[in-house]
Formats: C-alpha cells, sequence, structure tokens
C-alpha cells in the first residue's frame, strides 16, 4: 500500500461552498458519514463540526500519509467520532452493513474510473448505506480547467446519473456547490 493513488494529497475542498454541502447532506449531529476516498479528510475534519459523538465519520483512504495526517488530526483534536481507516474502498470495509446516512465521493469518482474501482466503491456504498440512505457525488464541472482534472476524464451529472443507477441509486438532483464544482445526490432504492 506504499504507493501514492492518484490525485493523493490534492483536495477540492476549499473550491466548494461548504455551507451549501452540508445543507444538502442534511449533517446532523447524529449522522454517520462515510468519507469515501477522504485524502487526508478534509471534508470529514470540516463535518466533525457538525456531527458529535452521537454520530460517527467514517474516513477512508488507501493512501498511508493522508490518513497518518488525519489521525494526528484526531488524536490532537481529541475527536472520538472520526475513525480514519486505511483501506481500498472497491473492497468491502470494515463497516457494518447498512448503517450509514451519507456516503459521500468528493471529486474522487473521476479517478476510480481511470483506476477501474468505481463498480467495487459504488458496490460498497450500496452496502453500507441504511434504507434511505444519500449517496452524495462530488465532480468537477465538464469544462477546461484548471482546476481539475483533463477534460476527457470529467463527468457530467447524466453520465454519472447514467453510471450510479446501475447499483441501485436514483438521483434526486443536481446543486451546483462551487464555480468548478457540482453535487449530484442520489438516494437508495
Amino acid at each position: 500500500m506504499n504507493e501514492k493513488p492518484i490525485a493523493a494529497g490534492k483536495s477540492s475542498f476549499d473550491l466548494i461552498n461548504s455551507d451549501i454541502l452540508f445543507r444538502e447532506l442534511e449533517i446532523r449531529a447524529d449522522t454517520v458519514l462515510l468519507d469515501m476516498a477522504c485524502g487526508i479528510g478534509r471534508y470529514s475534519m470540516a463535518a466533525a463540526e457538525i456531527i458529535n459523538d452521537e454520530g460517527m465519520i467514517y474516513a477512508v483512504d488507501l493512501w498511508e500519509d493522508g490518513i497518518a495526517t488525519l489521525r494526528e488530526y484526531v488524536s490532537k483534536n481529541n475527536i472520538s467520532y472520526i475513525r480514519p481507516i486505511l483501506a481500498d474502498v472497491s473492497k468491502q470495509l470494515p463497516i457494518e452493513e447498512n448503517s450509514v446516512d451519507v456516503c459521500l465521493f468528493a471529486t474522487v469518482v473521476h479517478d476510480l474510473m481511470q483506476i477501474d474501482a468505481h463498480d467495487g466503491a459504488l458496490k460498497e456504498a450500496a452496502r453500507d448505506l441504511r434504507s434511505q440512505g444519500r449517496l452524495a457525488i462530488i465532480e468537477f464541472k465538464k469544462i477546461e480547467g484548471p482546476p481539475g482534472p483533463p477534460m476527457r476524464i470529467r463527468l457530467s451529472p447524466r453520465e454519472l446519473d447514467d453510471m450510479v443507477s446501475d447499483y441501485g441509486f436514483i438521483q434526486k438532483g443536481v446543486i451546483e456547490v462551487g464555480q468548478y464544482n457540482y453535487l449530484s445526490m442520489f438516494e437508495v432504492i
């Protein structure tokens, strides 16, 4: 696991409006959040300002340095409800089936597609989410960058919906969360 994953160390968090994001995710103090391919955990850290020890944040990534950074943050700030997990998001995670309220993929689905890991990751999201659970996917708009990945691997909301619907999700809406990014919200069918 020493190899650095695609885009490791980069975060889209500073590009998005987190107030809009967390409102759309319907994050509350008791929410159970799964942050898939979290990197150093910028989204998890921000969610921890809303979620408390009534809830849980599972922050998962294959990048050892990112998880180590998040573990240091959790320890330094004495946060018991963020659980950093070093794991491949395309494999079964050590999370109880049907136990997650919100599963977040923040600008990583296009990368997962490049390494053919999106299938396993979306299956795992479907396994972990509760009935009526919400799948939230932030992606870069299909416009020339920077910032973001090359145009050839960007996903439009329609392309994302076509892919995600195969895993038992229905799109509930697409919301602009920044100049460069959109949020597609899905619900477990």
